[in-house]
């Protein structure tokens, strides 16, 4: 599976990114805000997005609205992982249909139930 990891943080990219090689996902592009990471949705043939919501350029909500209203991306999983943790945060996410919501900082294992969960359809955020 082809993993895109959208953060401006150059190490937190990283730390996400060794968590999903721990997991066995090896196929793994990065961007470094939302702008760089529809150009590689559109050219990269991503399957699952993993984002943050803080971000210049274009944020992670404005992201997930970007990739909801695309007619061939519009079912792209879109997983949130963020230190935004108020609810207004959470419910603005759901609103725009994102698939699930992780707060920072995290362990590797609800990362890994998190995107178990998504990729076998089980209830949003």
């Amino acid at each position: 599976m082809r993993i895109l990891i959208v953060d401006d943080s150059a190490t937190m990219r990283r730390i996400i990114r060794n968590n999903l090689k721990a997991i066995g996902y090896e196929t793994v592009v990065e961007a470094e805000n939302g702008q760089s990471a529809l150009a590689k949705i559109a050219s990269d043939a991503i399957e699952f997005v993993i984002a943050d919501w803080s971000m210049p350029v274009m944020d992670g909500l404005e992201l997930v609205k970007a990739i909801r209203s695309s007619p061939k991306h519009a079912k792209l999983p879109v997983l949130m992982i963020t230190a935004a943790d108020q609810e207004e945060h959470i419910v603005q996410a759901i609103q725009a249909d994102v698939n699930g919501y992780i707060v920072k900082p995290f362990e590797p294992d609800v990362l890994t139930a998190k995107i178990q969960q998504i990729l076998n359809g089980s209830p949003k955020a």
